[in-house]
Order: C-alpha cells, then sequence, then structure tokens
C-alpha cells in the first residue's frame, strides 16, 4: 500500500479517536449536567420550603426551627436567586452580582433570563398569597457544561501538535538519509570517473575514430555533471545570475536525444537574455526531471512545450505535455518523496525537483493544470533578484 494512503488513514484515525472522546466526555457530562440540575432544583425547592415555613412561623410569632429555616437559606451561596410576587415584583434576590444588582434593570434582566431558563416555584401562604422562585443554574453547573468542549478542542490540539511533531522528526530524518545517500552517490561515482578520463585520454593515442571518442568524452562528461549535482544536495549551492534560456537548452539538448521522433520538443530561446540567480546544475536536473516525465506520459507521441514569462520581479516556466494528465486530488502528492506510478520509480524525481526550487532557489514548482485529453502544465516561479 502507497506510504501516503497509509498516513492519510492514519491521520483520519487519529482525529476520530480524539472525535470519539469527546462525545464520550460530552454523553457523561451531559449526564452529570442532568443530575445537577435536578438536585440545584431539589435545593431551590427546600429553600422554598423554608422561606415559606420562616414567613408563616414569623406571621404566627412562633420561632420552633427558624435556626433551621435560616440555615437552609443561608446555605444557598452558589445559586442565583429572585424571590418575585405574582406581579413580578422583586422581592429579594440571592447570589447575583452585588455590584451590578444596584441597578434595578439589571435584575430585571436576571429575572427575564431566569424565567426562560427553568420553571419557577411556586410558594402558596395560608392567606392565599403566592410568591415565585425564579433561580438560574450554578456557575459550576455552566462550567461543566462547557467542560466536555473544551476538552475536545484540548485533545484535538493535542493530537495535532502530536502528529506535526512526529512529522518534523521524520522529515529531518528523512532529510539526513536523503543528503547522505546523495553524498555518497557522488563519492562512490568520483572514482570510476576519474578512471574513465583516463582510458579516454589513452583511447584518444590508440583509437583512431574521433566519434568513438567523442561520445565517450560526452557520457564521462555527464556522469561528471550528475556527479556535481548530488554533490549539491544538503549543501546551500551558489547560486550565480545564469542565463535562463541557455539553461534551459541545454538541458533540453540531452533530452531530444533520448526522446522518440514522434515527440515534438519546442522552445523559442528569449532574444536577450533572462539572468536569474540559479544553480545550473541543479536546475539543469529539474528540466530534465520534468521533460523525462513528460515523455513517460505521452507514451512516445506528443508535444513538449516550455514557455518563459519575465518581469522585473520574477520569472515563469511553463512546461506542457500532452500526455494522459493528473488527477486534481495527486496534485500535490506527486511531490511526495516515495509517489510514484510507476512499476521501478522510485518516486524521488519530482521531490528533488521541488527541493531544489523552494529549499534553494526560493521558488515555487507547481501542477498549473492537468487534463487526461490536454495534458499537463506544470508551472516553475523563480525570482529574478536575490
Amino acid at each position: 500500500m502507497n506510504i501516503y494512503s497509509l498516513r492519510s488513514k492514519w491521520k483520519f484515525l487519529l482525529l476520530l479517536c480524539a472525535l470519539a472522546i469527546g462525545l464520550c466526555s460530552l454523553y457523561y457530562t451531559n449526564q452529570l449536567v442532568d443530575k445537577l440540575s435536578i438536585e440545584e432544583r431539589k435545593k431551590i425547592e427546600l429553600w422554598a420550603e423554608a422561606t415559606s415555613k420562616l414567613v408563616e412561623a414569623s406571621i404566627d410569632d412562633n420561632d420552633t426551627n427558624l435556626d433551621f429555616y435560616l440555615r437552609v437559606i443561608e446555605n444557598n451561596t452558589t445559586i442565583p436567586v429572585i424571590l418575585a410576587d405574582q406581579d413580578l415584583n422583586v422581592i429579594s434576590y440571592l447570589n447575583l452580582d452585588s455590584i451590578k444588582a444596584r441597578n434595578p434593570q439589571y435584575v430585571l434582566h436576571e429575572l427575564e433570563h431566569m424565567k426562560d431558563k427553568h420553571d419557577p416555584i411556586i410558594i402558596n401562604y395560608m392567606n392565599d398569597e403566592k410568591q415565585y422562585i425564579y433561580y438560574d443554574d450554578s456557575l459550576v453547573l455552566y462550567q461543566l457544561n462547557y467542560y466536555p468542549y473544551v476538552q475536545l478542542i484540548a485533545i484535538i490540539l493535542f493530537v495535532a501538535i502530536a502528529y506535526f511533531a512526529f512529522r518534523s522528526s521524520l522529515k529531518s530524518e528523512q532529510n539526513q538519509v536523503w543528503v547522505g545517500l546523495t553524498k555518497e552517490t557522488a563519492h562512490q561515482l568520483g572514482t570510476p570517473i576519474s578512471s574513465l578520463l583516463a582510458i579516454t585520454e589513452m583511447l584518444k593515442t590508440q583509437v583512431k575514430d574521433p566519434a568513438l571518442i567523442d561520445e565517450l568524452e560526452k557520457d564521462t562528461s555527464r556522469l561528471q555533471s550528475i556527479t556535481e549535482r548530488f554533490s549539491k544536495v544538503g549543501s546551500k549551492p551558489a547560486t550565480p545570475l545564469t542565463d535562463l534560456g541557455q539553461t534551459i537548452s541545454q538541458g533540453l539538448s540531452y533530452i531530444r536525444k533520448r526522446s522518440s521522433d514522434k515527440v515534438s520538443i519546442r522552445f523559442e530561446q528569449p532574444e536577450s537574455s533572462i539572468l536569474v540567480p540559479l544553480s545550473a546544475p541543479l536546475f539543469g536536473w529539474v528540466i530534465e526531471n520534468l521533460c523525462k516525465n513528460a515523455l513517460d506520459a505521452m507514451s512516445g507521441i506528443g508535444t513538449l512545450s516550455i514557455e518563459i514569462e519575465s518581469n522585473h520581479k520574477q520569472v515563469v516556466i511553463d512546461i506542457n505535455d500532452t500526455g494522459k494528465g493528473i488527477p486534481k486530488r495527486r496534485f500535490k502528492a506527486i511531490f511526495k518523496p516515495g509517489y510514484t506510478t510507476k512499476s521501478r520509480g522510485w518516486g524521488l524525481g519530482l521531490s528533488l525537483s521541488k527541493r531544489i526550487i523552494e529549499e534553494y532557489h526560493h521558488g515555487k514548482i507547481f501542477v498549473l493544470r492537468s487534463d487526461p485529453v490536454k495534458g499537463t502544465t506544470f508551472r516553475i516561479i523563480l525570482k529574478t533578484r536575490k
């Protein structure tokens, strides 16, 4: 299975676990809230009964159990309560903001809020007079209501931070392996290339076929160029002002020799030089990678064209082919290491190209558009100055 499909599934599973934990917490907390809400209503009913008994005791001049009723009333230190008459005139209140409560409008506003929140508790007195107790949830109950949402956000943040920390660590490790591999490859190629150079010089005196010597020199030069490219990966390359058109032409000259006669390669070199801060060996590698992918996509038949547009700030290079196209969902995935649709591919070409353009040249590379019939366009954007 593709490594990026596995990564997407792991991200989905982590998010699913976070949501499951959050939902279980939400369900359990809601159960607690409902139970606490019932308990708070029972406390208010007890408070109402104590208030009623206290009033009756004061009318009858009977102070039996008066201290008990007072303690019941005074023990309510958390639940906001308003006592009102039948005409909704506020008689007294408890556990409201003492400073804001000096404003009668604030108390009336709280009364309206409590009417919407809970059904009132009615106090019936012996003279048929009625009073109403309105109440709100306590601060603890409000906090408990929001707790599962806060917990869910905390879990998601933790999972996200853990994922990105792991991803950053993995990427750093991959970069070290990548750089080590390229450096070692360049080192290993150095000795046989030196031998080939020496053998070529010897053959010049013994072989009288200049075409053979010329081809051998070209291949040796090609190997030297590849070695130089590998040696530059992992270290910041020099990017002197370089003629962009000439660099692209040199890359295409190698591609033309190795492409089918049924492939038309079009590139018009600009009349005036376009100077860009560029590492020619590495940028030429990018052009070759993109062109090779285009040739594979066209299966040896079609048109490959490169267009350049420039202004005083940036240069835009479009590489167009008439191949089979790329699904839109894969526009970003194709630049990831290891992603390939080829049976023998390693999936490193486009990843390396992205690294060269974005990290070494501070530019951009992306799929501009793609269509199964019209083909694909890759776009490279480079700055014209450092």
